[in-house]
């Protein structure tokens, strides 16, 4: 096993906060850093930005030579194992071996099988090479490409404001605004790194959201995607204004739509939307993160059919009591406190006056 330094660790911690860059953009694709270092010094860095352009190991070595620095024998800290493959850009380790670097260090293997063996071809040519430092971080940086690369869908988010006693509503529906200005402009840093936001039609109805990121500034808006049983959808609806927009339904619409709206019917056994069928497609789609901003039936669906992979729950320091909403409306009640749903807390933040709490859905068993 290859022992790391300080210095590494701290180089390679650079090639993360680089690659978080693209955190916006880089969709479909991974995000990726790239350092390039002699005797401990930076002489290069790069970042992935956006499909069909520069990877981040091109642009660290375009900006080593704009800084007038060879890179023969240096060190290349990247945060994903350069790729071997000609995709929309040819493969990072052809420029890595033209360029006469002397280490690799990445952060983690690449999953994906038509672009790994960089590492393998690498060593061959006799670069020392080594992977797994801060894995574990650069994994959690592409947590939605990688779902879909093993599981062919999103990983799935499920967002939520909530009281401190779990509630997201009065028993009339208003929910307009249980948090502060500053959890909700968070939302939507949330909502722009997600490839797809989707939301239900009760949503859709009662609060007629636009489904847009406009408290971040971003080049990219996220595709719309509405689980709509009946084809209902009102053609006047807001989130219909701009961008692309999915509709799954469960039988023929019923509503005219504008152009920019795609209609998907894929019915379950139960007649409801097949919401795992719709997963399925939207991995077929690229879609790397999910970002689900619906209600409590919609959410306890897709939690029931064991689709949710994390929380992401804004609670604000107020109670709304009984018979107000809460967060998941489960298809059937828990017959055993023993078949609850078992969370892992990755965070619990405050922001604003309010606290953000991001918490993993535990694996059954």
């Amino acid at each position: 096993m290859v022992a790391f330094d300080d210095r590494d660790r701290e180089l390679m911690r650079r090639a993360l906060e680089l690659a978080q860059r693209g955190l916006f953009t880089t969709t479909p694709n991974p995000r990726v850093g790239c350092v390039i270092a002699r005797d401990g010094r930076i002489i290069g860095e790069g970042w992935h930005e956006r499909t069909g352009e520069a990877h981040a190991e091109v642009r660290a070595l375009a900006d080593a030579a704009q800084r007038g620095e060879s890179v023969r024998g240096a060190t290349v800290y990247v945060t994903l194992e350069p790729c071997n493959h000609h995709g929309r850009t040819p493969p990072c380790t052809d420029a890595l071996l033209a360029a006469g670097v002397g280490r690799v260090i990445a952060a983690m293997a690449d999953p994906y099988p038509p672009a790994s063996g960089g590492a393998a071809r690498l060593a061959a040519a006799g670069i020392a090479l080594a992977t797994g430092l801060l894995e574990s971080e650069a994994r959690e940086l592409n947590v939605g490409w990688i779902k879909r690369l093993r599981d062919a869908r999103p990983w799935v988010r499920v967002k939520a404001a909530a009281s401190l006693d779990g509630r997201t509503a009065l028993a009339g529906g208003e929910s307009q605004w249980i948090t502060g200005e500053s959890a909700r402009a968070d939302g939507h840093r949330w909502r722009a790194r997600s490839c797809a936001v989707l939301t239900g039609i009760g949503t859709v109805l009662h609060d007629d959201p636009q489904l847009t990121v406009r408290a971040v500034a971003t080049t990219r808006q996220p595709l719309k995607v509405v689980v709509d049983r009946y084809g209902e959808l009102p053609a006047d609806a807001r989130l219909l204004a701009s961008g692309q927009v999915v509709i799954f339904s469960a039988e023929a619409p019923r509503a005219a739509w504008p152009a920019n709206v795609e209609s998907i019917v894929l019915p379950g056994r139960d007649g409801k939307v097949d919401l795992a069928a719709m997963l399925g497609r939207l991995g077929e789609r690229e879609i790397n993160e999910l970002h689900v901003e619906a209600g409590a039936r919609l959410n306890g669906a897709l939690l029931a059919a064991r689709l949710v992979d994390e929380l992401l729950v804004y609670v604000a320091p107020c109670l709304f009591g009984d018979p107000a909403r809460g967060m998941f409306e489960l298809p059937a009640p828990l017959a055993r406190l023993a078949d609850r749903t078992a969370l892992t807390i990755a965070s619990i933040e405050r922001v604003g006056e309010d606290w953000r709490i991001l918490a993993r859905v535990n694996a059954p068993g």
